[in-house]
């Protein structure tokens, strides 16, 4: 069964943006970005809300702009071709490799488990995951931790009513002071 996956940068005391918004120190050095594109490579699907939906818009031409270094065209080649599912009550039409949900997020999971195909179900937004943690659809947490401390904003974790225990899978430090945390769900 494909496993559901929730990565995103994080700051130390657990934030994905600050309290303004901002993730401007989230820019991701050499081996950072081919951590990330590595992950985009193994997911056969990503569920997106509107917010990450439309920041990740970017990436579907920027594989045109011949200015850019062959990793970042690599990274928006592969996420171009990568379906995605997005979740809106607001959006009427999305582009590109993407469709909006039919359904509730469990149905879409249940659903995406149960055809065949390669790869994760990534899950990409702090709001969806939070939904996706509080319905025990989460089967791994993936985390690059950022030295910084942002004292406020969205958290990277959401707040649960209940227990999980997590097994460590991975863990590395990586460039510009980044740890990558991999944790599965103990089930």
């Amino acid at each position: 069964m494909r496993s559901v996956t929730y990565s995103m940068v994080v700051s130390l005391d657990g934030y994905i943006v600050g309290p303004d918004g901002s993730f401007d120190w989230t820019a991701p050095d050499k081996e950072v970005f081919d951590l990330a594109t590595d992950e985009v490579r193994g997911a056969g699907v990503h569920l997106l809300g509107r917010r990450l939906y439309e920041t990740m818009l970017y990436w579907e031409t920027a594989d045109q702009h011949p200015s850019l270094d062959f990793s970042t065209r690599e990274f928006a080649a592969i996420w171009k071709a990568l379906p995605k599912v997005v979740f809106s009550t607001t959006l009427s039409a999305v582009r590109g490799n993407a469709r909006l949900a039919s359904g509730g997020l469990a149905e879409e999971i249940e659903r995406l488990r149960a055809e065949p195909g390669e790869g994760d179900i990534a899950i990409g937004g702090a709001t969806l995951a939070a939904e996706a943690a509080e319905l025990d659809l989460i089967d791994e947490y993936r985390a690059r931790v950022y030295p910084v401390l942002l004292g406020g904003g969205i958290p990277f974790f959401p707040q649960r009513k209940r227990r999980v225990d997590l097994d460590l899978v991975e863990n590395r430090a990586l460039g510009s002071h980044v740890l990558y945390l991999r944790y599965r769900v103990a089930r």
